[in-house]
């Protein structure tokens, strides 16, 4: 079965490696459109299948897509726009509790077209970060490139529990979405 992720996420391609996935990567090139106002589960997944579609169109085959976002409070915090966007989410998240959501979308088949759209919620608690912690990381250039401003496989002391999936919080829930492709595989 030809895999492919529709994402330049090195995180996921990590993921699905460890996981034993042959796969190849794709990336969708397409401008990312969702709507804003859908509750965080949706837009997830809407960004999810945006990706996917766009990649499947080109290529046909299994198409993987995904999308990740944090939510604090109810609102959708995305990758930082600098890196005074960045310290200010971290401070934001500090000592507290927030959800990370992926939503992930796989679409499949030739003669007809199926897809499977799904999320994952995870909850993440923070350690009460220090000034310096927040100026080391961001002066790390580690939190620019990722929804929330922290990657909990940084290795800084950010995280104090995770709440659910772990590779959910990376970028990918790995376990739900190997359930999908194996379905797949087995003819769903």
């Amino acid at each position: 079965m030809r895999i492919i992720l529709a994402s330049a996420s090195p995180r996921r391609s990590q993921l699905l490696s460890e996981a034993g996935v042959d796969f190849e990567v794709i990336p969708s090139e397409a401008e990312e459109r969702a709507d804003k106002a859908l509750p965080p589960q949706a837009y997830t997944e809407s960004l999810a299948r945006f990706k996917a579609e766009d990649v499947y169109a080109k290529t046909g085959g299994v198409v993987l897509g995904a999308d990740t976002v944090v939510v604090l409070d109810g609102k959708v915090l995305g990758k930082p726009t600098s890196e005074g966007d960045a310290r200010a989410t971290l401070r934001a998240l500090s000592g507290r509790r927030h959800e990370v959501i992926t939503g992930f979308c796989v679409i499949y088949g030739t003669s007809c077209k199926k897809i499977i759209t799904d999320h994952v919620v995870s909850g993440v608690v923070f350690n009460e970060l220090s000034d310096s912690v927040i100026e080391e990381y961001v002066a790390s250039g580690l939190p620019m490139d990722k929804a929330g401003s922290y990657g909990v496989q940084d290795g800084y002391p950010l995280v104090k529990e995770v709440q659910g999936s772990l590779t959910n919080v990376i970028g990918l829930p790995v376990d739900q979405v190997l359930k999908v492709l194996k379905e797949i595989e087995n003819g769903r």
